[in-house]
């Protein structure tokens, strides 16, 4: 008897694919208007087609609602389209609604159909989407292009308008359904030139594009690129236009430099540039068609030496208990004296602390970061400390990943702050001159720590499949001096889980999956919404929340009366039926309740299995009692369609048609016994009319409301009165329907004797005759 609507999105059978033959020509033709800039067959890049299969669309409720997309980008890709189809599967006509679609970089894209508020502590940026009408998609494929997108992971997420509060039963109604299928073309570049750090390269640039990659080691503090030496015939100056690095969404910080001045040389400079990866740099002439620009580039790498925790200091400190990690921090690190600045004779100073951190994989989207030398990190002014998080597995991106920093108010002056930035790719280590956290292709998250706020927190949904850092350093803007000598230590809290708080006392944290890859979000409940459940703008207050756990719980009491009237017409069967549906549905709406009103005796997925399982054998055990069949043939029906119910709840549980067709079947074998009784004694059966006026004309009515009720009259706000009321129809036409009680009778009363010695008997149990 427990809510019949469905969580999740539901899937659907795989629709038409447009032939990838089709596709690939696509890449040689304009896109149409809506596709943005234009898209052209260019010499030197390849096409390649990637596709999914067509899921069915569901109206927004939670995140859960959304169908999620993931494709991956191959390395080398100039130009990325993505083609949106959607169709109709056989049914009703689908209605003109609007189709949202959103299109993200490195994890699941974060979104807000609803309007909802985030907690004080997750920042989060608009998402990239576009809206089209379900007709104008209809009439022609919508393409979106991307130029230089970044390679690695892509997630297009799309859904339909938000969803009334109608509590929908799967099933009951034939719906439109909605088919949205993503298709992925990218055209690769298979000629690329290596641009090697401080080794000029001579080049010619064509009419067409030219593509060079450099690679950033890590501990890269500065890239600078120079052209040098530009010439062109006709076109004074150097007439290119450079594209450092890749196209990113939501927010794209790709470096355009236009070389239109008129000395022969330009340059871009990019702090912190991504470590560990290859760098695209795209060079357009800017000349004309028939003239080309010769130049050489040069890529110039400026390093940073880092000092870092040796394994010696950790084999120490392992061997020596009594030796406290705190007290070891607090004495000065080797070469301290040379972070950040150079003394006489000193050529390559260290420029930033580097703690190793560890990771330790706890449970599916949950991972501890832990530092090796403790939990506490020294920070100080000469230069940052630096800590890696490692996300870039691939399946980390689908969490929310959180930070707290704390440090002691005794040790930071007032004039002192601990400035932090959150990164992915490369850190930020420009503290001196900015506080903007912002790198070569990055904004990163900025916290800070002082004398009078001594905490910070940060979480971050679904944060990028990347490595992140934390930077932290001492900053006196009044008075740098004060920081010379200062150094705080910092306790760090850092690790990735599905929800945040698990979704607060009001929200449960489920895990989705896309094929291999599994995400997690919160299914808020009493009225509260949010990422995390925490805007509580329409939430339900305590007093309202326990009126709605008694109503639920309580009106399932309703289940003595039919309980009382089997005990006492002797229907033992039937009352054990219905006391085991009156427990498992009122512990189970007891476990569904939120925050202070739940109480659980057992897990939530069995309770509401067992609540189903008994709503169904009720209503089948009363309608097989009311056909008045043979003692052993009722037993024997009443375990079957039991078993029959359990093994469809278990194959989809909320299915309507799991309990519609036993009863349905059961309704045919009590009208076939009512129906051979009406012909066999030639009068309407049952025969009493009191029978029909008393009980069954209300039990049947009651029947009726209660169906009314439960398949078009709930909605997510009356839900817990609703609901209640369906409890207490369920089990008054239980009541009323019953049959009366067969009279205390012999088994065989023979009833007259015949003139040849035979007897005619009736056996009143089983409205039976024999001739013995």
């Amino acid at each position: 008897m427990g809510r019949a609507g469905t969580r999740g999105a539901a899937r659907a059978a795989v629709g038409p694919l447009l032939p990838p033959l089709l596709l690939l020509l696509l890449l040689a033709r304009r896109p149409p208007a809506a596709a943005g800039d234009g898209w052209k067959s260019e010499a030197g890049l390849v096409p390649e087609h990637f596709s999914q299969a067509p899921q069915k669309l569901s109206f927004y409720r939670w995140y859960g609602s959304t169908q999620l997309f993931h494709f991956r980008v191959p390395p080398d890709t100039a130009r990325l389209r993505w083609l949106l189809h959607v169709s109709q599967e056989s049914g009703p006509a689908c209605e003109d609604v609007e189709i949202t679609v959103y299109f993200r970089y490195g994890a699941p894209p974060v979104i807000n159909p609803l309007g909802t508020s985030f907690s004080s502590a997750t920042p989060v940026q608009a998402s990239f989407h576009i809206r089209t009408l379900f007709s104008a998609m209809m009439l022609g494929n919508t393409s979106i292009s991307v130029s230089h997108p970044a390679p690695g992971d892509w997630f297009v997420a799309a859904h339909l308008p938000p969803s009334s509060q109608r509590i929908e039963v799967k099933d009951f109604e034939s719906a439109c359904a909605y088919m949205f299928q993503p298709d992925m073309l990218v055209m690769r570049v298979v000629e690329v030139s290596i641009l090697e750090p401080e080794v000029p390269l001579l080049k010619t640039l064509p009419s067409r594009p030219t593509y060079l990659k450099v690679f950033v080691p890590e501990y890269t503090q500065e890239l600078r690129l120079e052209l040098q030496g530009c010439a062109s015939k006709d076109s004074p100056g150097c007439p290119v236009q450079l594209t450092v690095g890749t196209a990113t969404l939501p927010r794209n910080f790709q470096k355009v430099l236009t070389c239109s001045g008129p000395t022969p040389s330009c340059h871009v400079l990019l702090p912190s540039p991504p470590w560990g990866r290859w760098l695209q740099v795209v060079a357009e002439s800017l000349a004309g068609p028939p003239l080309s620009v010769a130049l050489r580039a040069e890529a110039v790498l400026t390093a940073c030496r880092p000092w870092s925790v040796t394994l010696q200091r950790l084999v120490q400190n392992g061997s020596n208990p009594s030796n406290d990690t705190s007290e070891s921090q607090s004495l000065p690190p080797p070469g301290h004296q040379t972070l950040g600045r150079c003394g006489q004779g000193c050529r390559d100073p260290f420029c930033l602390l580097n703690y190793p951190v560890m990771r330790e994989d706890m449970d599916v989207l949950s991972v501890r970061f832990q530092p090796l030398d403790g939990v506490a990190v020294l920070v100080h002014s000469d230069s940052p400390s630096i800590m890696r998080l490692r996300l870039d597995s691939g399946t980390d991106s689908g969490g929310s990943l959180t930070i707290l920093l704390r440090a002691n108010k005794t040790e930071i002056a007032n004039s002192t702050l601990i400035a932090a930035c959150v990164n992915a790719a490369s850190p930020f280590l420009s503290f001196n001159a900015s506080l903007n956290c912002i790198t070569a292709f990055f904004q990163g998250y900025p916290l800070s720590l002082s004398a009078l706020s001594t905490t910070a927190s940060l979480t971050i949904p679904y944060p990028e499949t990347d490595n992140w850092y934390l930077s932290l350093q001492l900053v006196c803007p009044e008075s740098p001096r004060d920081c010379e000598q200062a150094r705080v230590r910092v306790e760090t809290t850092l690790y990735l889980m599905p929800c945040l708080n698990d979704c607060g006392p009001y929200g449960q944290c489920l895990l989705l999956r896309r094929h291999s890859y599994v995400y997690a979000s919160c299914s808020c409940k009493a009225g509260w919404r949010g990422w995390s459940c925490t805007d509580n703008s329409t939430a339900q207050s305590v007093a309202q929340q326990k009126a709605a756990a008694l109503l639920l719980t309580l009106s399932n009491l309703m289940f003595l009366a039919p309980i009382a009237v089997s005990v006492h017409r002797a229907f033992l069967v039937e009352a054990v039926v219905y006391l085991y549906t009156m427990f498992f549905s009122t512990f189970y709406h007891a476990c569904d309740q939120p925050g202070e009103a739940m109480l659980c005796i057992l897990s939530y997925d069995t309770l509401q299995y067992c609540d189903f399982l008994g709503s169904g054998a009720s209503i089948w055990v009363t309608i097989l009692c009311m056909a008045k069949l043979k003692t052993v043939l009722k037993n024997i029906l009443f375990v079957l369609g039991t078993l029959v119910m359990a093994m469809s709840l278990q194959l989809d549980r909320r299915g309507i048609w799991n309990l519609v067709g036993p009863c349905l079947f059961a309704l045919v074998i009590m009208s076939c016994m009512w129906v051979y009784r009406c012909g066999h004694r030639h009068q309407c059966y049952p025969p009493s009319w009191q029978r029909w006026v008393f009980y069954l004309l209300p039990g049947i009515s009651m029947a009726s409301v209660g169906i009314a009720i439960y398949t078009s009259m709930m909605t997510n706000d009356n839900y817990y009165y609703t609901h209640s009321i369906w409890h207490m129809l369920l089990a008054a036409s239980a009541a009323f329907l019953l049959p009366p009680r067969e009279e205390q009778v012999e088994a065989w009363a023979c009833s007259q004797d015949l003139p040849c010695h035979y007897e005619i008997c009736r056996n009143d149990r089983d409205d039976l005759y024999t001739v013995t």
